[in-house]
């Protein structure tokens, strides 16, 4: 068993990344495939989880200042800033990500952008674009909600605009924002589990993510009671390495409060 377990570590742990074995276990269509063992399935998922989280990682990182961005335009009182925003905004929130991942192939295969037209670039984008439009919302909200004392007491102090944002609204929105913006990020991740299946982007050599692997093994095995629940075990684990590190930055956030509480 545990020499098994190596081998599907060597021949798989990279595998969503085209490095390792090249025929899948079970495969019938190539010359030295490996059998279907828990070591395999559970290996083989395990690679495709890395997937999942570069995917929400990429994403979430690159998208926050996008989100930030399109938030205060959408506070301006200029129409010609805001209304930009706030169409852009409700157009992502207002259309199901499936969609948004079909439309986006369609128009980088119509453009030729030939390498966003793989999942590795081209849902990625719409990721991108997905999750800033739901954090502008968040952000925009938390933005609005900033005390007037504490603007008024930064505008006494004859502090620049600049530094008065730097200072005292940004920090001020990020700790209000940031509950909310841990459940977008969780939702980001999760939602990541969509890019193979059904969603327009097509897969490059057989390396997928975690659920692609998971119906790989299930329509192997007509048992779908194995790989399913240990993709569910997987994301269970890394949802909560993600909670306890969005905590641990909330609680950077809250430090000036901790006498108080």
């Amino acid at each position: 068993m545990i020499n098994e377990c190596l081998t599907a570590l060597d021949n798989y742990a990279l595998r969503s990344f085209g490095i390792g074995e090249r025929s899948l276990p079970g495969s019938t269509n190539t010359r030295g495939g490996s059998p279907i063992n828990m070591c395999n399935i559970t290996v083989l998922i395990g690679s495709g989880m890395l997937r999942n989280i570069l995917f929400g990682a990429v994403s979430l990182s690159t998208g926050f200042f996008l989100a930030l961005s399109l938030g205060l335009l959408k506070a301006r009182d200029e129409w010609f800033l805001s209304t930009p925003a706030r169409v852009l905004i409700y157009t992502f929130r207002g259309t199901p990500l499936l969609i948004q991942f079909f439309i986006g192939y369609l128009i980088f295969a119509s453009l030729g952008a030939g390498v966003f037209r793989t999942a590795a670039y081209g849902a990625s984008v719409v990721l991108f674009f997905n999750t800033a439009c739901y954090s502008a919302e968040i952000l925009y909200g938390a933005y609005r909600a900033v005390p007037n004392t504490d603007l008024e007491a930064a505008r006494a102090f004859a502090l620049r605009p600049f530094d008065r944002f730097r200072d005292v609204t940004f920090p001020t929105m990020m700790r209000l924002a940031w509950p909310a913006y841990t459940n977008e990020a969780i939702f980001l991740f999760h939602a990541t589990t969509i890019v193979f299946l059904g969603a327009g982007f097509p897969v490059r050599r057989q390396s997928g993510d975690a659920l692609y692997y998971a119906q790989y093994f299930a329509e192997r095995t007509f048992n779908p009671f194995i790989a399913y629940p240990i993709v569910a075990l997987y994301f269970v684990a890394v949802t909560a390495v993600l909670i306890l590190m969005m905590r641990s930055v909330q609680v950077v956030l809250n430090r000036h409060l901790r006498n108080e509480r």
